[in-house]
């Protein structure tokens, strides 16, 4: 755990370097952004209902941020931050009574690139980003609380393709270290963990699409590809296999305060399984601008 303390100490230096309090580069303005949505939807029966109809209530929370700008001059930090969660409650068919609440919607993803304008085609870059979930439940006797962590530090070079007003696309590649801690339950009665650690390295690529489709639609991409070269336990099945996961979201505005969210992910990571993972959330609700 030493060295997961450690690495939080840095993710949580380099993260708050990214607030608006440097120095200011003339030439480069500061691009600010944060949106919070909740969407729920409900149904329900009586005991005196009949036909075998269960009722469901299901909601979904999200927050999104960006803060990009100079640190000093050609220093350009870039942060990110992606917060998801909900939960489905689903009751009985026969005494409609609820069941227990189930997650539907987890996810921790906070990222920060720090970038140096040369002014060549490409720029140099680093980059940090912690990847978990609020509520580990793959064991519902006992829950763990972020778990696991994924910390990953890359550094390479990044190009910005295309900019406009607060439209973007980003590309990068590089190399990264990606360390996993993860939590493992030894026993339940007595709810005792032990921390296993895995560390892998290789070349990766992201890139980041930020675009107006419409007046009222909003798309926002992440491609991440990662291809080990090492790995600290050779024992885990296709461990060299190319890891893809591929985020979209995207956001269109019915009125000030009401937006539809469409969010699709697919993964593809061999050593968890063979097949490609696809997951889809479709909402409709209150949205509103922090920043």
């Amino acid at each position: 755990m030493n060295t997961f303390v450690r690495h939080s100490t840095v993710i949580g230096f380099v993260l708050l370097s990214a607030l608006p309090t440097a120095a200011q580069d003339t030439t480069y303005t500061w691009n600010k952004s944060a949106d919070f949505n909740l969407a729920v939807t409900q149904n329900s029966y009586s005991d005196s209902w009949v036909g075998g109809e269960a009722g469901s209530a299901s909601w979904v929370s999200n927050l999104n941020a960006l803060i990009e700008g100079p640190l000093a001059p050609r220093w350009i930090s870039k942060s990110t931050a992606k917060l998801s969660f909900g939960q489905t409650h689903i009751q009985e068919e026969e005494t409609k009574n609820w069941k227990k609440p189930v997650k539907s919607t987890d996810l921790i993803d906070l990222e920060n690139t720090l970038r140096y304008l040369t002014g060549w085609f490409v720029n140099p870059f680093i980059g940090l980003r912690f990847e978990s979930q609020l509520l580990d439940a793959s064991v519902p006797s006992f829950k763990r609380y972020i778990n696991p962590m994924r910390l990953t530090e890359s550094a390479g070079f990044t190009r910005r393709l295309y900019q406009k007003d607060k439209e973007f696309i980003d590309s990068r590649i590089g190399f990264a270290l990606r360390e996993t801690f993860d939590r493992r339950v030894l026993d339940t009665v007595a709810q005792t963990t032990k921390t296993n650690t895995t560390t892998d390295g290789g070349l990766e690529s992201v890139t980041d699409v930020s675009l107006k489709l419409h007046e009222r639609i909003g798309w926002t991409s992440k491609l991440t590809v990662f291809k080990p070269l090492t790995v600290s336990d050779k024992s885990v099945p296709h461990w060299s296999a190319t890891h893809v996961n591929w985020e979209n979201i995207l956001a269109a505005s019915v009125t000030k305060y009401i937006t539809v969210n469409l969010y699709v992910q697919w993964l593809y990571d061999k050593p968890i399984d063979l097949r490609g993972r696809f997951k889809e959330t479709l909402a409709l609700g209150f949205t509103y601008k922090l920043i």
